[in-house]
């Protein structure tokens, strides 16, 4: 038995614990009180300052595990309403994953204590130094461990104070991370500070290293915004898209007694925004309810739709390849060209675990996928690259493709435009999620790709949002979600300049992790 429930009721304590859970919810879209994310670990600090390591590991938990479960309720209704699952296990997933998810901050306020518990100057200052770095390394390992699930990492609260997030160009969504978890630790010491008065001197240090960080971050993402507005009018070059939102039910997708009606709704959508001579015409995930590559009568149509539209289109389908061990099933994305050839496909890389494929299906036998769909999908293997011409430069302009969450993933999409993408196309459904905050979230992860590696990037969702994302991260036109309509603009495609990010990847979250490593060795040593 852990403790009492009176005594964990009475623990000012779980108080602060349970008041960081609710303060994380609230710093993402959903709610969109961002700026509580510089203080929203405060109430945890101080919760956990002269804890065990084991008390220090339940507080962490709870606060995790509220938070999480206000960020990722959506889980329930992907599940129940779309994926045909049974309410209570739909509720048993979201309890187990946010659990799960939660282990991370969990292990966050455990190591802190386990490094910094001894009463001593040196312990306490150790504590606040190490967090943020910790803080970043567990978010790492949080995006690559089984699969990886990196949503709502801390950074992310951010998609909408450009100025702190152009460093992202940097040390990508982890730098931001590494930010926020600095200046809730700076606040937490000096609030520590008031009531021990020896440790004043290296709180109002830590303090003020703080600030000079955030005023360093300021001062060099008002300068990345400046240069990439006065390359606006040099050398780059603008390319014109329109977005296709079907806003198809997803009980309507694969019936094949609407198959003419999803079509055609893609159709109309795509000839008035032919109106406006896009170079690229984008339409979502999966839009095509058919195998466009075998389809008789709406693969010509496909075809002759590009020819009609003249312009090249990019849409999303299910393709099969035939091979020595039988038929397998990729999620697709072809390009036509406005002469109807297909000049291009990509093969999704990053699958859904439980959705397009089951991992270790050998011993999860007994599991069947959790959503409906057609197939068990193989994952692709190329980072492939499609070209179209630019209409008004005359010369072709390079693209990568991500399909759903796979822009989630920071290390996969910056492969792209290492291998000479001038901007990226996000295709998604997004119908799963409902009307919830989920859509909200996906998008604000999409932000930060754009700034990362400084290339715009269009995203067409069935249901929305759909939107042009600018290369300094600035949503600059987006849809209202479950709406059936388009939008169209122009993205700049400016210098072909690779960022540090680009180059070199997450190597500021690995030296963090490094750290982190070199620290537990060393306490085990000396243990």
């Amino acid at each position: 038995m852990f403790i009492r429930v009176n005594s964990w009721l009475n623990n000012k304590n779980l108080f602060f614990s349970l008041l960081s859970g609710v303060l994380l919810i609230l710093i993402f879209p959903g709610f969109n009180f961002e700026v509580l994310a510089w203080a929203s670990l405060v109430p945890l600090f101080i919760a956990t300052r002269k804890t065990s390591p084991l008390t220090s590991l339940k507080l962490g938990f709870i606060a995790g595990f509220v938070f999480y479960l206000g960020v990722i309720y959506w889980i329930v209704i992907a599940m129940t309403k779309y994926g045909g699952i049974p309410m209570a296990i739909g509720i048993a997933v979201l309890i187990l994953l946010s659990g799960y998810l939660a282990i991370y901050i969990s292990l966050f306020t455990f190591l802190l204590s386990y490094f910094c518990h001894q009463p001593s100057a040196i312990s306490y200052q150790l504590r606040y130094i190490l967090a943020p770095i910790l803080w970043v390394t567990l978010e790492l390992i949080r995006a690559h461990f089984l699969t990886g699930f990196p949503w709502a990492s801390l950074g992310y609260s951010q998609f909408k104070t450009l100025p702190i997030i152009q460093a992202a160009d940097i040390a990508g969504v982890y730098g931001i991370s590494f930010i926020i978890v600095m200046v809730n630790a700076a606040i937490a010491s000096f609030i520590e500070s008031i009531y021990e008065k020896d440790r004043r001197q290296f709180a109002t240090r830590y303090m003020l290293v703080t600030t000079l960080f955030i005023i360093s971050f300021s001062i060099y993402g008002f300068w990345r915004m400046s240069l990439f507005n006065s390359q606006l009018t040099t050398h780059n070059s603008q390319l014109k898209v329109a977005l296709i939102q079907g806003n198809i039910e997803q009980n309507m997708k694969w019936d094949e007694s609407y198959q003419s009606d999803v079509f055609d709704a893609h159709v109309n959508l795509t000839m008035q925004a032919s109106r406006e001579s896009p170079d690229l015409i984008v339409w979502p995930e999966s839009a095509t309810p058919f195998y466009f590559q075998a389809d008789r009568n709406f693969g010509p149509k496909m075809i002759e739709l590009a020819k009609n539209s003249w312009s090249s289109i990019l849409f999303g389908t299910p393709g099969y390849e035939i091979k020595d061990n039988g038929i397998v099933s990729y999620n697709r994305a072809y390009l036509l060209s406005p002469q109807g050839d297909v000049i291009g496909k990509y093969d999704k890389i990053h699958l859904v675990p439980f959705g397009e494929y089951v991992p270790l299906r050998k011993l999860l036998f007994f599991i069947d996928k959790m959503v409906e769909g057609v197939g068990d999908y193989q994952s692709g293997e190329e980072y492939t690259i499609l070209k179209i011409k630019n209409s008004k430069s005359k010369i072709q302009n390079s693209f990568g493709t991500l399909i759903c969450f796979e822009v989630i993933f920071p290390d996969l999409v910056r492969r792209f435009v290492k291998n000479g993408a001038d901007f990226l196309v996000n295709i998604t459904n997004d119908g799963w999620y409902g009307k919830t905050a989920a859509s909200s979230q996906h998008i604000a992860m999409v932000a930060f790709r754009a700034v990362e590696n400084r290339v715009p990037v269009v995203r067409a969702a069935n249901t929305g949002i759909s939107g042009i994302i600018e290369a300094t991260g600035k949503i600059i036109k987006e849809t209202e979600i479950f709406t059936r309509t388009y939008v169209s603009g122009e993205i700049n495609i400016g210098s072909t300049q690779k960022t540090f990010y680009t180059r070199y990847g997450d190597i500021f979250a690995y030296i963090c992790s490094i750290v982190t490593l070199v620290l537990i060795l060393f306490k085990h040593r000396k243990l």
